[in-house]
């Protein structure tokens, strides 16, 4: 794509101002982002919101297997034609180098897949807790870099819930943490770097009755690199969410209504949910891990080795080294899941729910 055709969906202004979007990119805190307003021609982004897909509850599969009230489609280039001209732009040549000057972040890859990218949808009672993202591409294993969001919402309060957070450090209560608030406002675009500490989510969508045929909807789109960094490597690891903390407002004594009972109990809800998912990680790899010493003892007719040179076996050197670090890589990941500080920080809330019950 030329320049000439950038120019055709992306502001004018926005190219023009890319020297300053920089600096402001690299300055950023809490971490390295940039918010552009009128990021793209207003006549487009109109057409975007027009063409925007109605919620599909297909899609909205959550990661416990149940409808939830978040809808993502990867594959946007079917939607209609405004969106499949948003494809042909993010994966441009042009485009991803407005980007890299903009960011500081050379030879950025668009994802064809878009995997968790495409078009959200978030309904009136969608939260999202703090976290950061999976750190490679489950399928070319490059490095993820970027994350790039278009807002499509014509109307949008704060009060509201939804608005995009930014955190310095989550498990901080949030009266020591810093948090840099985002309004999801129409043609607004957030970019930000992902890396181990690029902390974001968004508070519980509580909206008014008058105006509950509203809905959070947003454009993600995520770059890589082959490379990164060796300061910044980290080793692989899914996406680590922090949940949210108990109101520093709960003192001792006090009574709770109706809307803070709720409120708690949604809390324990989602730490449920989320210890659920955990424990069944943990299941899936000790299984695997069973599986791979099993795999390691019909290999030698013994109990599995520290180290694979260790047996002369039937099996190569590489296959006992491969199946080794599969071993060692499982109990690695058990131990992280084992060790998991959302275990930690949900101890007072298992306290009251257990307190719940006796009642």
């Amino acid at each position: 794509m030329s320049e000439a055709a950038l120019e055709g969906r992306v502001n004018p202004r926005v190219i023009e101002r890319r020297a300053a979007l920089a600096q402001a990119f690299a300055s950023a805190k809490p971490f390295r982002h940039i918010v552009i307003d009128d990021f793209l021609n207003a006549d487009y982004c109109t057409r975007l919101m027009d063409e925007f897909p109605a919620f599909d509850e297909k899609l909205a599969i959550n990661e416990d297997g149940v409808v939830g009230a978040k809808a993502v489609r990867e594959q946007i280039r079917g939607i209609g034609p405004a969106f499949k001209a948003l494809d042909e732009l993010s994966k441009s040549e042009a485009f991803r180098y407005l980007v890299g000057e903009i960011t500081s972040i050379e030879d950025l890859h668009h994802d064809p897949h878009y995997f968790g990218g495409g078009t959200h949808e978030n309904l009136h009672g969608q939260s999202l807790d703090a976290h950061v993202d999976f750190n490679y591409h489950p399928i070319t294993r490059e490095h993820r870099r970027l994350n790039l969001i278009v807002y499509l919402n014509p109307e949008w309060r704060d009060e509201w819930g939804g608005s995009l957070q930014l955190h310095r450090d989550p498990y901080l209560s949030p009266s020591q943490d810093e948090i840099t608030v985002i309004t999801p406002r129409a043609n607004r675009c957030v970019i930000f770097e992902t890396n181990e500490y690029s902390w974001h989510g968004f508070p519980r969508i509580d909206l008014p009755e008058d105006k509950r045929q509203l809905s959070r909807r947003s454009f993600a789109l995520y770059y890589y690199t082959a490379s990164r960094p060796v300061d910044e490597t980290a080793a692989e690891h899914s996406t680590i969410y922090v949940e949210e903390h108990l109101p520093e407002k709960y003192h001792p004594d006090m009574t709770l209504d109706a809307t803070e009972l709720q409120r708690i109990r949604n809390l324990v809800a989602s730490r449920d949910q989320h210890l659920k998912r955990l424990y069944g990680h943990i299941k899936q790899l000790n299984r695997q891990m069973e599986n791979l010493r099993g795999q390691l003892d019909s290999g030698h007719g013994q109990e599995a080795p520290a180290e694979p040179h260790a047996v002369d076996s039937g099996q190569s050197d590489e296959q006992l080294a491969l199946l080794a670090e599969q071993v060692r890589a499982a109990r690695r990941r058990v131990r992280e899941l084992e060790a998991s500080t959302s275990w930690k920080i949900t101890a007072p809330l298992r306290a009251l729910k257990r307190a719940f019950r006796r009642d």
